[in-house]
Protein backbone atom coordinates (compact mmCIF):
# COMPACT_ATOMS: atom_id res chain seq x y z
CA UNK A 1 0.00 0.00 0.00
CA UNK A 2 2.94 2.44 0.83
CA UNK A 3 4.60 1.42 -2.90
CA UNK A 4 1.18 2.32 -4.04
CA UNK A 5 0.14 5.67 -2.40
CA UNK A 6 3.82 6.77 -3.42
CA UNK A 7 3.23 5.55 -7.38
CA UNK A 8 0.16 7.82 -7.53
CA UNK A 9 1.25 10.45 -5.86
CA UNK A 10 4.08 10.84 -8.16
CA UNK A 11 1.92 10.18 -11.29
CA UNK A 12 -0.93 12.81 -10.11
CA UNK A 13 1.87 15.08 -9.75
CA UNK A 14 3.71 14.72 -12.82
CA UNK A 15 0.48 15.17 -14.40
CA UNK A 16 0.01 18.53 -12.66
CA UNK A 17 2.88 19.73 -13.71
CA UNK A 18 3.08 18.56 -17.65
CA UNK A 19 -0.49 19.85 -18.33
CA UNK A 20 0.73 23.39 -16.79
CA UNK A 21 3.73 23.42 -18.77
CA UNK A 22 2.07 22.30 -22.07
CA UNK A 23 -0.74 24.49 -21.15
CA UNK A 24 1.57 27.68 -21.06
CA UNK A 25 3.02 27.03 -24.81
CA UNK A 26 -0.27 26.31 -25.46
CA UNK A 27 -1.74 29.85 -24.19
CA UNK A 28 1.14 31.72 -25.65
CA UNK A 29 0.60 29.95 -29.26
CA UNK A 30 -2.90 30.91 -28.79
CA UNK A 31 -2.31 34.61 -27.90
CA UNK A 32 -0.34 35.10 -31.03
CA UNK A 33 -2.71 33.19 -33.44
CA UNK A 34 -0.31 29.76 -34.01
CA UNK A 35 -2.18 26.57 -34.81
CA UNK A 36 -2.39 23.96 -31.96
CA UNK A 37 -2.76 20.71 -33.08
CA UNK A 38 -2.14 18.56 -30.69
CA UNK A 39 -1.91 19.01 -26.97
CA UNK A 40 -0.96 15.37 -24.74
CA UNK A 41 -0.40 14.34 -21.46
CA UNK A 42 2.57 12.08 -22.03
CA UNK A 43 3.66 10.82 -25.21
CA UNK A 44 1.70 8.40 -27.83
CA UNK A 45 3.99 6.50 -30.18
CA UNK A 46 1.89 4.38 -31.92
CA UNK A 47 -1.18 4.83 -30.21
CA UNK A 48 -3.20 6.85 -27.44
CA UNK A 49 -5.35 5.87 -24.10
CA UNK A 50 -7.90 8.58 -24.98
CA UNK A 51 -8.04 11.72 -27.64
CA UNK A 52 -11.39 14.31 -28.78
CA UNK A 53 -10.70 16.95 -31.41
CA UNK A 54 -12.15 20.32 -30.80
CA UNK A 55 -11.95 22.73 -33.09
CA UNK A 56 -8.07 22.61 -34.46
CA UNK A 57 -6.53 20.48 -31.65
CA UNK A 58 -6.71 17.01 -30.62
CA UNK A 59 -6.24 16.78 -26.84
CA UNK A 60 -5.61 13.45 -25.47
CA UNK A 61 -3.37 10.98 -23.20
CA UNK A 62 -0.58 8.97 -24.23
CA UNK A 63 0.43 5.60 -23.11
CA UNK A 64 4.07 6.45 -22.40
CA UNK A 65 4.67 8.46 -18.91
CA UNK A 66 7.95 10.59 -20.12
CA UNK A 67 6.42 14.03 -20.02
CA UNK A 68 3.85 15.48 -22.81
CA UNK A 69 3.79 18.08 -25.47
CA UNK A 70 2.05 20.18 -27.73
CA UNK A 71 2.55 19.91 -31.19
CA UNK A 72 3.02 23.40 -33.11
CA UNK A 73 2.03 24.09 -36.52
CA UNK A 74 5.23 24.94 -38.40
CA UNK A 75 7.48 23.81 -35.69
CA UNK A 76 10.47 21.18 -35.75
CA UNK A 77 9.82 19.24 -32.28
CA UNK A 78 10.03 15.72 -30.86
CA UNK A 79 7.14 15.21 -34.00
CA UNK A 80 9.92 14.92 -36.30
CA UNK A 81 7.06 16.33 -39.14
CA UNK A 82 9.06 16.89 -42.18
CA UNK A 83 6.21 16.53 -44.43
CA UNK A 84 4.62 19.59 -43.14
CA UNK A 85 7.80 21.65 -43.11
CA UNK A 86 8.76 20.95 -46.92
CA UNK A 87 5.29 22.64 -47.76
CA UNK A 88 4.98 27.23 -47.67
CA UNK A 89 4.68 28.74 -45.06
CA UNK A 90 1.50 29.73 -43.39
CA UNK A 91 0.54 32.56 -41.21
CA UNK A 92 -0.84 30.47 -38.61
CA UNK A 93 2.48 28.55 -38.13
CA UNK A 94 5.23 28.63 -35.72
CA UNK A 95 7.50 29.46 -38.11
CA UNK A 96 5.88 32.50 -39.48
CA UNK A 97 5.82 34.20 -36.63
CA UNK A 98 8.14 37.12 -35.62
CA UNK A 99 10.98 35.69 -33.73
CA UNK A 100 9.74 37.26 -30.69
CA UNK A 101 6.81 36.08 -30.32
CA UNK A 102 8.36 32.70 -31.13
CA UNK A 103 10.78 33.21 -28.34
CA UNK A 104 7.66 33.42 -25.71
CA UNK A 105 5.87 30.68 -26.79
CA UNK A 106 8.65 28.64 -26.25
CA UNK A 107 9.55 30.20 -22.63
CA UNK A 108 5.82 29.87 -21.95
CA UNK A 109 5.98 26.26 -20.54
CA UNK A 110 8.94 27.35 -18.18
CA UNK A 111 7.42 30.43 -17.28
CA UNK A 112 4.14 28.66 -15.94
CA UNK A 113 6.09 25.89 -14.14
CA UNK A 114 7.53 28.95 -12.07
CA UNK A 115 4.32 30.85 -11.52
CA UNK A 116 2.97 27.33 -10.56
CA UNK A 117 5.33 27.12 -8.20
CA UNK A 118 4.86 30.64 -6.35
CA UNK A 119 1.30 29.90 -6.16
CA UNK A 120 1.37 26.56 -4.79
CA UNK A 121 3.69 28.45 -2.17
CA UNK A 122 1.38 31.67 -0.94
CA UNK A 123 -1.50 28.33 -1.16
CA UNK A 124 0.74 26.01 1.43
CA UNK A 125 1.67 29.13 3.82
CA UNK A 126 -2.11 30.25 3.99
CA UNK A 127 -3.89 26.79 4.40
CA UNK A 128 -0.80 25.11 6.84
CA UNK A 129 1.38 28.13 7.58
CA UNK A 130 4.97 27.36 7.48
CA UNK A 131 6.01 24.68 10.90
CA UNK A 132 9.87 24.40 11.61
CA UNK A 133 12.57 22.79 14.18
CA UNK A 134 14.44 25.86 15.43
CA UNK A 135 18.36 25.24 15.78
CA UNK A 136 18.29 26.78 19.21
CA UNK A 137 15.42 24.02 20.20
CA UNK A 138 17.48 20.94 19.44
CA UNK A 139 17.92 20.66 23.30
CA UNK A 140 20.02 17.27 23.16
CA UNK A 141 22.78 18.72 20.82
CA UNK A 142 23.16 16.55 17.70
CA UNK A 143 24.18 13.07 16.43
CA UNK A 144 26.63 11.74 13.75
CA UNK A 145 28.46 9.59 12.05
CA UNK A 146 31.99 8.74 11.65
CA UNK A 147 32.66 11.01 8.73
CA UNK A 148 31.27 13.96 11.10
CA UNK A 149 33.45 12.56 13.77
CA UNK A 150 36.34 12.82 11.57
CA UNK A 151 35.65 16.57 11.49
CA UNK A 152 35.81 17.26 14.94
CA UNK A 153 32.02 16.44 15.59
CA UNK A 154 30.80 14.85 18.42
CA UNK A 155 27.46 14.00 19.94
CA UNK A 156 25.67 15.81 21.89
CA UNK A 157 27.35 18.65 20.50
CA UNK A 158 24.50 22.02 20.25
CA UNK A 159 24.95 23.84 16.78
CA UNK A 160 25.72 27.66 17.71
CA UNK A 161 26.44 28.73 13.93
CA UNK A 162 27.47 28.36 10.61
CA UNK A 163 30.33 30.66 9.50
CA UNK A 164 29.16 32.46 12.59
CA UNK A 165 25.94 32.81 10.27
CA UNK A 166 22.95 31.51 12.63
CA UNK A 167 20.53 29.08 10.60
CA UNK A 168 17.50 29.71 11.75
CA UNK A 169 15.76 25.82 10.81
CA UNK A 170 17.76 23.05 11.77
CA UNK A 171 16.51 20.78 9.12
CA UNK A 172 17.71 23.28 6.78
CA UNK A 173 21.12 23.24 8.50
CA UNK A 174 23.09 20.29 6.02
CA UNK A 175 21.94 22.22 2.96
CA UNK A 176 23.11 25.67 3.93
CA UNK A 177 26.49 23.99 4.55
CA UNK A 178 26.43 22.03 1.33
CA UNK A 179 24.98 24.36 -0.90
CA UNK A 180 26.84 27.83 0.29
CA UNK A 181 29.77 25.59 0.77
CA UNK A 182 30.66 26.57 4.44
CA UNK A 183 33.91 26.46 5.92
CA UNK A 184 33.22 26.43 9.88
CA UNK A 185 30.58 25.47 12.57
CA UNK A 186 30.47 26.72 15.78
CA UNK A 187 29.28 24.62 18.62
CA UNK A 188 28.67 24.27 22.28
CA UNK A 189 30.03 21.15 23.86
CA UNK A 190 29.94 20.43 27.64
CA UNK A 191 29.04 24.28 27.88
CA UNK A 192 32.22 25.05 26.63
CA UNK A 193 32.17 27.06 22.66
CA UNK A 194 34.64 25.39 19.79
CA UNK A 195 34.89 26.23 16.51
CA UNK A 196 34.89 23.05 13.60
CA UNK A 197 36.75 23.72 10.17
CA UNK A 198 34.50 21.93 7.52
CA UNK A 199 37.35 20.18 5.08
CA UNK A 200 36.93 20.59 1.32
CA UNK A 201 36.30 16.55 1.26
CA UNK A 202 33.70 16.94 3.54
CA UNK A 203 31.04 18.41 1.07
CA UNK A 204 31.38 15.30 -1.45
CA UNK A 205 30.86 12.78 1.67
CA UNK A 206 27.62 14.79 2.85
CA UNK A 207 26.14 14.57 -0.75
CA UNK A 208 26.38 10.77 -0.76
CA UNK A 209 24.97 10.72 2.80
CA UNK A 210 27.37 10.64 5.52
CA UNK A 211 28.34 12.86 7.55
CA UNK A 212 24.69 14.15 8.43
CA UNK A 213 24.09 16.13 11.13
CA UNK A 214 21.00 14.72 12.87
CA UNK A 215 19.00 15.70 16.40
CA UNK A 216 19.79 13.51 19.23
CA UNK A 217 16.86 11.98 20.59
CA UNK A 218 16.41 10.46 23.55
CA UNK A 219 16.02 6.97 24.45
CA UNK A 220 12.82 5.96 25.68
CA UNK A 221 10.17 5.31 25.80
CA UNK A 222 11.18 2.54 22.98
CA UNK A 223 7.68 1.14 22.20
CA UNK A 224 7.95 -1.38 19.38
CA UNK A 225 5.35 -0.63 16.72
CA UNK A 226 6.49 -1.94 13.37
CA UNK A 227 9.40 -5.21 12.19
CA UNK A 228 11.01 -5.43 9.49
CA UNK A 229 11.06 -7.83 6.96
CA UNK A 230 14.15 -9.91 8.08
CA UNK A 231 13.56 -9.85 12.24
CA UNK A 232 15.78 -11.14 15.05
CA UNK A 233 14.03 -9.15 17.50
CA UNK A 234 10.12 -11.11 16.13
CA UNK A 235 11.96 -14.46 15.23
CA UNK A 236 13.29 -13.96 19.08
CA UNK A 237 9.46 -13.65 20.34
CA UNK A 238 9.59 -9.70 20.82
CA UNK A 239 5.74 -8.20 20.31
CA UNK A 240 4.48 -5.40 19.01
CA UNK A 241 3.62 -2.88 21.82
CA UNK A 242 6.34 -4.22 23.93
CA UNK A 243 8.93 -1.77 25.50
CA UNK A 244 12.29 -1.66 25.68
CA UNK A 245 14.45 -0.65 28.47
CA UNK A 246 17.47 -1.72 28.08
CA UNK A 247 20.19 -4.45 26.57
CA UNK A 248 21.72 -7.04 29.32
CA UNK A 249 20.75 -5.08 31.61
CA UNK A 250 22.54 -1.62 30.23
CA UNK A 251 20.50 1.19 30.57
CA UNK A 252 20.98 3.88 27.70
CA UNK A 253 20.19 7.84 27.95
CA UNK A 254 19.80 8.26 24.50
CA UNK A 255 18.83 6.52 21.23
CA UNK A 256 22.19 6.73 19.51
CA UNK A 257 24.16 5.16 22.96
CA UNK A 258 21.48 2.22 22.65
CA UNK A 259 22.59 1.86 18.30
CA UNK A 260 25.92 2.04 19.31
CA UNK A 261 25.87 -1.02 21.66
CA UNK A 262 24.18 -2.97 19.15
CA UNK A 263 26.83 -2.49 16.40
CA UNK A 264 29.75 -3.19 19.16
CA UNK A 265 27.52 -6.49 20.02
CA UNK A 266 26.65 -7.64 16.51
CA UNK A 267 26.06 -11.44 15.77
CA UNK A 268 26.61 -11.85 19.59
CA UNK A 269 24.11 -13.11 21.73
CA UNK A 270 22.33 -10.19 24.21
CA UNK A 271 19.21 -9.82 26.02
CA UNK A 272 16.94 -7.52 25.65
CA UNK A 273 15.15 -6.12 28.35
CA UNK A 274 11.89 -5.65 28.34
CA UNK A 275 8.29 -4.46 29.17
CA UNK A 276 5.04 -6.33 28.57
CA UNK A 277 2.27 -5.06 29.45
CA UNK A 278 3.87 -3.83 32.93
CA UNK A 279 5.65 -6.93 33.40
CA UNK A 280 9.25 -7.37 33.10
CA UNK A 281 10.91 -10.46 31.13
CA UNK A 282 14.16 -10.72 28.99
CA UNK A 283 14.25 -12.13 25.61
CA UNK A 284 17.38 -13.36 23.78
CA UNK A 285 18.58 -12.38 20.60
CA UNK A 286 21.23 -12.46 18.27
CA UNK A 287 22.01 -8.99 16.09
CA UNK A 288 22.31 -9.05 12.52
CA UNK A 289 26.02 -8.44 10.87
CA UNK A 290 24.85 -4.64 10.51
CA UNK A 291 24.04 -4.64 14.81
CA UNK A 292 20.69 -4.28 14.09
CA UNK A 293 17.26 -6.09 15.63
CA UNK A 294 14.70 -5.57 13.00
CA UNK A 295 12.52 -3.17 15.21
CA UNK A 296 10.68 0.31 14.76
CA UNK A 297 9.38 2.80 16.51
CA UNK A 298 7.69 6.14 15.46
CA UNK A 299 8.37 9.43 16.79
CA UNK A 300 7.69 12.59 15.64
CA UNK A 301 9.65 15.78 16.03
CA UNK A 302 6.85 17.59 17.94
CA UNK A 303 6.65 14.78 20.42
CA UNK A 304 10.04 15.30 21.37
CA UNK A 305 10.88 19.10 20.62
CA UNK A 306 9.33 22.34 20.90
CA UNK A 307 8.40 23.64 17.07
CA UNK A 308 7.50 26.96 15.61
CA UNK A 309 4.65 27.48 13.51
CA UNK A 310 4.39 30.56 11.50
CA UNK A 311 0.80 31.60 10.11
CA UNK A 312 -0.12 33.78 7.61
CA UNK A 313 -3.17 35.78 6.11
CA UNK A 314 -3.81 35.72 2.59
CA UNK A 315 -2.09 38.93 2.20
CA UNK A 316 1.11 37.79 4.16
CA UNK A 317 1.34 34.81 2.47
CA UNK A 318 1.66 36.61 -0.73
CA UNK A 319 5.14 38.08 -0.58
CA UNK A 320 6.19 34.63 1.73
CA UNK A 321 5.25 32.52 -0.84
CA UNK A 322 6.87 34.49 -3.60
CA UNK A 323 10.09 34.85 -1.12
CA UNK A 324 10.27 31.17 -0.74
CA UNK A 325 9.87 30.27 -4.49
CA UNK A 326 12.54 32.43 -4.85
CA UNK A 327 14.78 31.08 -2.61
CA UNK A 328 13.78 27.42 -3.74
CA UNK A 329 14.92 28.11 -7.32
CA UNK A 330 18.33 29.86 -5.88
CA UNK A 331 19.39 26.58 -3.56
CA UNK A 332 18.08 24.28 -6.73
CA UNK A 333 20.17 26.19 -9.09
CA UNK A 334 23.34 25.86 -6.44
CA UNK A 335 22.25 21.91 -6.14
CA UNK A 336 22.68 21.77 -9.96
CA UNK A 337 26.02 23.90 -10.05
CA UNK A 338 27.20 20.59 -7.72
CA UNK A 339 26.23 17.98 -10.74
CA UNK A 340 29.18 19.63 -12.74
CA UNK A 341 32.11 19.96 -10.09
CA UNK A 342 34.46 17.63 -10.40
CA UNK A 343 35.37 18.21 -6.08
CA UNK A 344 31.91 17.25 -5.29
CA UNK A 345 30.66 14.15 -7.88
CA UNK A 346 27.30 15.06 -7.65
CA UNK A 347 26.66 13.26 -10.71
CA UNK A 348 26.96 10.18 -8.90
CA UNK A 349 23.83 10.93 -6.67
CA UNK A 350 21.56 11.11 -9.94
CA UNK A 351 18.33 9.58 -9.82
CA UNK A 352 15.28 8.99 -12.18
CA UNK A 353 11.89 8.12 -11.71
CA UNK A 354 12.59 5.94 -8.81
CA UNK A 355 14.33 8.42 -6.86
CA UNK A 356 11.61 10.77 -7.57
CA UNK A 357 8.77 8.80 -6.42
CA UNK A 358 10.89 8.01 -2.92
CA UNK A 359 10.35 11.38 -1.71
CA UNK A 360 7.11 11.42 -1.54
CA UNK A 361 5.65 9.98 1.57
CA UNK A 362 4.16 6.11 1.91
CA UNK A 363 0.58 8.18 3.39
CA UNK A 364 -1.44 11.30 1.59
CA UNK A 365 -0.31 14.11 3.59
CA UNK A 366 -1.34 16.97 1.43
CA UNK A 367 0.78 19.62 2.89
CA UNK A 368 3.80 17.89 1.44
CA UNK A 369 2.16 16.60 -1.73
CA UNK A 370 1.57 20.68 -2.70
CA UNK A 371 5.13 21.43 -1.44
CA UNK A 372 7.05 18.58 -3.22
CA UNK A 373 5.05 19.28 -6.30
CA UNK A 374 6.07 22.95 -6.44
CA UNK A 375 9.71 21.97 -5.99
CA UNK A 376 9.26 19.17 -9.37
CA UNK A 377 7.90 22.39 -11.21
CA UNK A 378 10.71 24.42 -10.20
CA UNK A 379 13.02 21.55 -11.15
CA UNK A 380 11.23 21.03 -14.64
CA UNK A 381 11.31 24.58 -15.26
CA UNK A 382 14.94 24.59 -14.79
CA UNK A 383 15.73 21.41 -16.83
CA UNK A 384 13.33 22.41 -19.62
CA UNK A 385 15.77 25.82 -20.25
CA UNK A 386 19.16 24.34 -20.31
CA UNK A 387 20.32 24.97 -24.03
CA UNK A 388 20.21 21.30 -24.90
CA UNK A 389 18.45 20.67 -28.58
CA UNK A 390 14.70 18.93 -28.14
CA UNK A 391 14.50 20.57 -24.93
CA UNK A 392 12.60 24.53 -24.73
CA UNK A 393 16.16 25.92 -23.91
CA UNK A 394 17.47 24.68 -26.95
CA UNK A 395 15.03 25.84 -29.28
CA UNK A 396 15.46 29.49 -27.08
CA UNK A 397 18.91 28.66 -27.49
CA UNK A 398 18.41 29.17 -31.40
CA UNK A 399 15.57 31.69 -31.26
CA UNK A 400 18.32 33.78 -29.39
CA UNK A 401 21.11 33.48 -32.09
CA UNK A 402 18.74 34.58 -34.76
CA UNK A 403 17.72 37.74 -32.87
CA UNK A 404 21.40 38.89 -32.56
CA UNK A 405 22.39 37.61 -35.94
CA UNK A 406 19.41 38.29 -38.41
CA UNK A 407 19.68 34.97 -39.46
CA UNK A 408 17.59 32.20 -38.94
CA UNK A 409 18.73 28.44 -38.56
CA UNK A 410 17.84 25.70 -41.76
CA UNK A 411 15.18 24.03 -41.26
CA UNK A 412 17.95 20.61 -42.04
CA UNK A 413 20.44 21.70 -38.82
CA UNK A 414 16.92 22.18 -36.74
CA UNK A 415 15.97 18.70 -37.40
CA UNK A 416 19.43 17.39 -36.85
CA UNK A 417 20.14 19.24 -33.48
CA UNK A 418 16.42 17.87 -32.46
CA UNK A 419 17.59 14.35 -33.12
CA UNK A 420 20.98 15.14 -31.15
CA UNK A 421 19.18 16.67 -28.24
CA UNK A 422 17.05 13.19 -27.97
CA UNK A 423 20.10 11.21 -27.96
CA UNK A 424 21.38 13.46 -25.46
CA UNK A 425 18.04 13.04 -23.17
CA UNK A 426 18.06 9.51 -23.79
CA UNK A 427 21.45 9.29 -22.63
CA UNK A 428 20.88 10.57 -19.89
CA UNK A 429 17.81 8.98 -18.46
CA UNK A 430 18.83 6.11 -18.99
CA UNK A 431 21.78 7.05 -16.44
CA UNK A 432 19.70 8.46 -14.00
CA UNK A 433 17.56 5.62 -13.64
CA UNK A 434 20.46 2.91 -13.84
CA UNK A 435 21.53 4.33 -11.01
CA UNK A 436 18.20 4.29 -9.55
CA UNK A 437 18.55 0.35 -10.43
CA UNK A 438 22.37 -0.19 -8.92
CA UNK A 439 21.07 1.58 -5.53
CA UNK A 440 18.45 -1.29 -5.47
CA UNK A 441 21.12 -4.04 -6.43
CA UNK A 442 23.20 -2.70 -3.89
CA UNK A 443 20.73 -3.35 -0.88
Amino acid sequence: MTILIKILQFVMSLSILVIIHEFGHFTLAKLFKTRVEKFYLFFDPWFSLFKLKRGETEYGIGWLPLGGYVKISGMIDESMDKEQMKLPPQPWEFRSKPSWQRLLIMTGGVIFNFILAMLIFIFVLFAWGETYLPTANVKYGIVTDSVGYAIGLRNGDKIISVDNQHVENFLELTSDIVLNNRKTIQVERDGVPLNIEIPSEYIPKMLKGKGQIDTRIPFGPYIVDSFGKKSPAKAAGLLLNDQIIGLNDKKFTYYDEFQKYLLENKEKPLTINVLRKGVSLNVNVTPDSLGMLGIGRSVALGQIFELKTIKYGFLQSIPAGIDKGFKTISDYLKQFKLIFSKHTKAYQSLGGFITIGNIFPGVWDWQRFWNLTAFLSIILAVMNILPIPALDGGHVLFLLFEVVTGRKPSDKFLEYAQIVGMVILLALLLYANGNDVLRLLRK
